[in-house]
């Protein structure tokens, strides 16, 4: 195992968003995985699901997985068919909760693929926890997420397009099987955003998505990745790399 000190942050208390709850009373690292090639979804999901059944057996470790995705588009549990207006992309049925959304190149993917035993069994907690873990991240870019009433997912206010206007940085669905999550966060860095022209994202088509390019953010995905997880441990509690995500057939 990695030396702790220099491989985690040990918090003793959350970030300022984000419920107590969620820390593990031992302390144990999370797994934490960067794959650095594109991976297909069929695979992801596989891989996922595969290492979700293992956590809960007790026979692997928790994780949290970044990757990035080709284009395409996922259908959530939620999804509504007259949502999707063009299949310019594959779409695939993710099994999560929510409705469509599209994941692609220069968009961050987290899987993350947590132990709700030891982590409160709230299921409610834990999407506060990941809007709570987005928020921070956001904030050490001198960007201001919100969450917004009704909505799951990050938000930026644009009042330049319009009263109340608000657009969507980032996106998270959940699923969790036998206490252990899988599926998780979307953070928008430098995708193309007209790919999403496709769908109506999570169902709301009164406004609109943005990114840190869009707002004038250019940062790299390192960057990215090592604020996610600075903030994830603020959030949820330390990490330590690991090895490649161990790759799974899809069924």
């Amino acid at each position: 195992m990695p030396n702790m000190v220099s491989e985690a942050l040990n918090t003793e208390t959350p970030g300022r968003h984000a419920p107590l709850a969620l820390m593990r009373s031992d302390k144990r690292p999370v797994e934490w995985i960067v794959s650095d090639d594109v991976v297909g979804y069929e695979v992801a999901l596989a891989s996922m699901k595969q290492r979700a059944a293992s956590i809960a057996a007790g026979e692997a470790e928790e994780a949290v997985w970044l990757l990035e995705h080709p284009p395409l588009y996922t259908a959530g549990t939620s999804a509504r068919p007259d949502d999707l207006k063009s299949s310019r992309f594959p779409v695939f049925e993710a099994g999560r909760g929510g409705q469509y959304t599209y994941h692609g190149p220069g968009q961050r993917v987290a899987y993350v693929m947590l132990d709700l035993r030891q982590r409160g069994r709230d299921v409610r907690c834990l999407v506060q926890g990941l809007e709570s873990w987005l928020i921070e991240t956001l904030d050490a870019f001198n960007i201001i997420g919100k969450r917004s009433a009704g909505r799951i997912g990050v938000w930026v206010d644009r009042p330049e397009k319009g009263f109340a206007r608000q657009d969507k940085i980032a996106a998270l669905g959940v699923r969790v099987s036998k206490w252990v999550s899988f599926h998780g966060i979307a953070l928008n860095v430098a995708p193309d955003l007209s790919h999403y022209d496709g769908i109506i994202p999570c169902g709301i088509s009164d406004q609109g998505v943005t990114s840190f390019e869009d707002l004038g953010h250019l940062v790299s995905m390192p960057e990215v990745d090592m604020v996610l997880r600075q903030a994830f441990e603020s959030c949820f509690g330390p990490t330590r790399l690991a090895d490649p995500m161990p790759i799974a057939k899809p069924a």
